[in-house]
């Protein structure tokens, strides 16, 4: 056995198993590919936003006109079918109106403004607009957005990470094979980038009577996969 040889037997054996196999690893020929897999489909649930706001010349009377308006909208909601878990409030709040003469003399408090934020979610997107139409006309004064979402995204997101990991392999075989290379077991998966994406509502004012146009579009289910593949030389 030649002086090389032994040396060379001699550190293999000094060297600990861990750094070996670590060392060996990184040796190997790899191939790392992304994929995006999207799937794309019809909301399910919708949520609303929107407000109960009040004067009053104190904030008592101001408070207590808001908490009357507040539970009309709440006693609609519920008559259209709205059930009491997804009913919430999200916002409260009192504040002063102050304003200031024409003189300039000092701002003064006329009155008092109270505002209570609620959050609906609606199941039965068929009633959107009837629901719409219910809240604002007994009491609910400001309405800030529609939004639209899957009441269980599991299932588009499951679709879309198996099209993400098909196209990851598709990219794979492509380039291996332009390369004249063999592709071999997958060595790592990792997982990210996963992104739902809601439409932009989009909805219209209603004429005197009719409950109000909403069109909810599509959401947009994506995820993102990155296989690291070993790369068998010829």
């Amino acid at each position: 056995m030649n002086i090389a040889k032994v040396l060379m037997l001699c550190t293999a054996a000094a060297l600990p198993a861990g750094a070996l196999s670590g060392a060996a690893l990184a040796e190997t020929p790899r191939l790392t590919v992304t994929g995006e897999g999207m799937v794309a489909g019809r909301p399910d649930l919708a949520t609303i936003t929107l407000g109960v706001t009040s004067e009053g010349a104190t904030a008592a009377e101001a408070m207590s006109g808001n908490s009357a308006n507040l539970a009309r909208v709440l006693e609609r909601l519920k008559g259209a079918g709205i059930e009491d878990r997804d009913l919430q409030t999200t916002g409260l709040s009192l504040n002063p109106n102050w304003t200031q003469g024409p003189d300039g003399s000092a701002p003064r408090i006329e009155g008092y403004v109270a505002s209570n934020m609620l959050t609906v979610r609606v199941r039965d997107l068929a009633r959107l607009g009837s629901v719409l139409d219910e809240a604002v006309q007994d009491g609910a004064n400001t309405l800030h957005g529609v939004s639209f979402a899957l009441a269980d995204p599991e299932p588009a997101m499951d679709e879309a990470r198996r099209k993400a990991v098909a196209k990851a392999r598709a990219r794979a075989e492509l380039l291996t094979g332009a390369a004249g290379v063999t592709l071999g077991p997958i060595l790592e998966i990792r997982e990210g980038g996963d992104d739902y994406r809601p439409p932009m509502p989009m909805y219209r004012e209603a004429a005197m009577g009719a409950p109000v146009p909403v069109a909810e579009g599509e959401i947009e289910t994506a995820a993102r996969v990155t296989l690291v593949y070993e790369i068998v030389q010829p």
